[in-house]
């Protein structure tokens, strides 16, 4: 998800350059660690000697967006989903990121975290922040993987037909 975001925001228009600040330092840190992200010049929180204490690690709640394809593969509004990382995309770029044809159609229920983007107008552009594979078995797949390999046949199905 991150890496996707970064892509698009790179083709707005002074924000070809824009990273994450896992890769190093950058002028437009869109993907950070969220001790690192400052408003009106003042770091919102901070943590460095503990990295431990800056991960996202266990369950969080997402918002999803109504008719979006994340809300029609879930079938509801709300959901839970287990995280496991540092980096986070930076609120501060949220308006941006939008503008650069991202749909963020999952966040937290404070809306500053990017939970889930999708790209529309494409069959299948979903991109989460969580780890789905963390609820998935074999006998029962998480519902993103499901609707990714429903959308694959349907899309495999429909070349073939054409060809015939």
């Amino acid at each position: 998800m991150q890496l996707a975001i970064l892509e698009s925001i790179r083709h707005v228009k002074g924000y070809e350059k824009s990273s994450s600040t896992e890769f190093g330092p950058t002028d437009k840190p869109v993907i950070s660690m969220m001790n690192e992200w400052q408003k009106d010049n003042k770091i919102l929180k901070q943590d460095m000697k503990n990295l431990g204490g800056s991960m996202r690690l266990g369950s969080y709640e997402s918002i999803l967006v109504k008719n979006t394809l994340i809300e029609k593969i879930y079938k509801k509004f709300k959901i839970n989903e287990r995280h496991r990382h540092r980096y986070e995309v930076n609120y501060n770029y949220l308006d941006v990121i939008k503008k650069s044809g991202v749909v963020l159609s999952g966040l937290s229920p404070d809306k500053k975290l990017v939970e889930v983007m999708e790209i529309k107008n494409h069959p299948w552009f979903v991109g989460v922040q969580f780890h789905p594979e963390l609820k998935s078995t074999p006998f029962k797949p998480h519902p993103i993987f499901n609707s990714f390999i429903k959308t694959l046949i349907v899309k495999k199905r429909s070349k073939d037909n054409e060809k015939n």
